[in-house]
């Protein structure tokens, strides 16, 4: 697989020359903590299938990665070569990436929930010569779904499989148990195989939230950035433990758990089952202080009593991203856990992290924005011509940051970035005289009523203030008088309930303007999500399609589904 980066030469050279892009790997930031405390501890992870905890040190890590290295390198792993990992939050993650960076293949994280349909386009279009799964994960049989699709992999040479019964394709049996480092000269091999800084070393799939994914292409150099401004950003100081429950097959776990923690030679604990009560006990007991994840964590954290059981006053800082954040969660918060510092942010999987609040941040700031443009990474709000927008208009949200990614795997046509590097993000957002951003939604979220757009994020947030509301989301429905009109899905919490003229009521009360309040409702059970938390409301949008707006002669009220 030949992953063609997009790197214009005039960055380069100015991004390198500003000591943005280190021209540093991963495998460096390794084998100096290896070398300076072999002992201190790299990884703490928990395999719920086998009950097994592992805690890791540096000098551990450094050698599995050695090991790794040389015995994909034996099964004809090359350069370039394309290594998918889907695992759960275990050590041997880290380990495949270091051992990739080393023999210079990429890697290509793959959510665990992925089945047959999404892993048959990802794994082909990817091109990979080599799948890595479990054995078993929450009851499902990897290797047996891997030998489904087989046939239609040509380019697919191994599956090997952690905790395998199988000597053939077992991690192991194959890969770990095996001195494969000193059956070669494995510093000429490692020398001759070095990847360049700005060769792409990271294929990471869009999560999905509007249809067909893409694979973003990431580089060391890129990935190093991100690294380097998330150290500014949370105030990285030594003694620092990263816990991180978000998938390491998601650009969230994977920068800012492992690689962040890598690069700094400190400790990342990880939870391959997301439960609140077992995050709160693990950040108790390693005395983690920083993680990073989307909203659904944060409000599973603050409102599940039984997790208040544990002393988690370590953690100083929860960088919330992902999905907009309620202004209600942020207060039960900080009412929950007083030494937490919530921080909202927004970021994509182009480019990590681009806007934040800080600490210190008046309170308006922190709950009804998602942070400003970090140092180096830039965001603007533009109309449809291309025109910045006055403070206070909503309008497409671009960025231009120094982490952004060197385009997508074979879609050179989607870059969406102009000649003077701005991209569009796909997101609509105001910016304030201060230069703070708010989300409004996705441009395909917009809601065009009769001509008028409907403030999609605002009506949600205010929604979510119902007693009865546990999550909510608005989306268009076809209507052939007005184009369309807004219908609700949420989902309730137990005990409770809610018809339409109860949630009209409820927006009244807050004085909604009439043209904004969704004209139907539908309650669910549970949101159709990406692995990562996100909404997929593309899915919503699909089922809204034979919706119409409820009427006072037709008392239709939402159906649980």
């Amino acid at each position: 697989m030949d992953a063609q980066p997009i790197l214009p030469a005039a960055r380069v050279a100015d991004l390198s020359a500003r000591g943005l892009w280190p021209d540093r790997l991963l495998i460096d930031a390794l084998d100096e903590a290896a070398a300076g405390a072999p002992d201190a501890l790299a990884i703490v992870d928990h395999n719920s299938m086998t009950g097994r905890s592992t805690r890791m040190s540096y000098g551990t890590l450094r050698s599995h990665s050695l090991r790794l290295a040389a015995a994909l390198a034996a099964h004809g792993v090359g350069r370039g070569d394309v290594v998918a990992v889907q695992l759960p939050n275990w050590w041997h993650h880290a380990a495949f990436h270091l051992a990739c960076v080393r023999i210079g293949a990429v890697i290509n994280p793959l959510m665990p929930v992925f089945r047959e349909r999404e892993l048959q386009f990802m794994l082909g279009f990817a091109e990979a010569r080599v799948l890595v799964v479990p054995r078993l994960f929450r009851g499902f049989d990897y290797p047996d779904m891997a030998a489904g699709l087989r046939s239609g992999l040509p380019h697919l040479a191994h599956v090997f499989v952690v905790g395998g019964d199988d000597p053939a394709t077992s991690v192991e049996a194959c890969l770990l148990d095996r001195a494969w480092e000193t059956e070669v000269d494995v510093d000429s091999l490692f020398r001759a195989r070095r990847p360049d800084a700005n060769d792409v070393t990271e294929i990471m799939y869009t999560s999905g939230t509007t249809g067909q994914p893409k694979g973003v292409m990431h580089t060391s150099n890129t990935l190093a950035c991100k690294a380097l401004l998330a150290n500014q950003l949370f105030g990285f100081r030594r003694g620092d433990c990263i816990y991180m429950g978000s998938p390491l097959a998601h650009q969230t776990g994977f920068m800012y758990g492992m690689c962040l923690a890598i690069h700094n030679g400190a400790p990342c604990v990880l939870q391959d089952i997301w439960d609140p009560v077992a995050a709160a006990r693990l950040i108790a007991a390693e005395r983690c202080t920083i993680t990073v994840a989307s909203t659904p964590f944060l409000a599973d954290l603050v409102h599940t009593q039984a997790g208040h059981r544990h002393d988690t006053s370590s953690l100083r800082l929860f960088m919330c991203a992902g999905a907009p954040i309620p202004r209600v969660l942020i207060a039960a918060a900080r009412r929950s856990h007083p030494g937490l510092y919530v921080m909202s942010g927004w970021g994509m999987t182009e480019m990590g992290i681009a806007t934040a609040t800080s600490p210190g941040d008046p309170d308006e700031k922190v709950i009804e924005t998602d942070g400003r443009g970090l140092p180096h990474q830039q965001v603007r709000v533009v109309d449809a011509d291309g025109a910045v927008v006055a403070p206070g208009i909503e309008g497409r949200l671009q960025a231009r940051c120094a982490t952004s990614f060197v385009g997508y795997l074979k879609r050179p046509d989607a870059y969406g970035v102009d000649g003077d590097g701005w991209l569009e993000t796909g997101d609509n957002a105001r910016m304030d005289a201060d230069g703070y951003i708010r989300i409004t939604g996705r441009s395909k979220d917009i809601i065009i009523r009769g001509g008028e757009n409907i403030p999609v994020v605002e009506v949600e947030e205010l929604l979510y203030r119902h007693p009865a509301v546990e999550d909510a989301a608005i989306v268009a429905m076809p209507d052939s008088r007005l184009g369309e009109r807004a219908c609700a899905f949420v989902t309730l919490r137990p005990g409770h309930a809610l018809d339409f003229r109860g949630m009209i009521d409820h927006f009244t009360a807050a004085r909604m303007m009439k043209q904004y309040l969704p004209e139907r409702l539908e309650i669910i059970d549970a949101f159709p999500r990406t692995p990562s938390g996100k909404i997929q409301k593309f899915k919503l949008r699909e089922r809204a399609r034979t919706l119409t707006a409820h009427r006072d002669d037709n008392p239709r009220r939402g159906s649980s589904t």
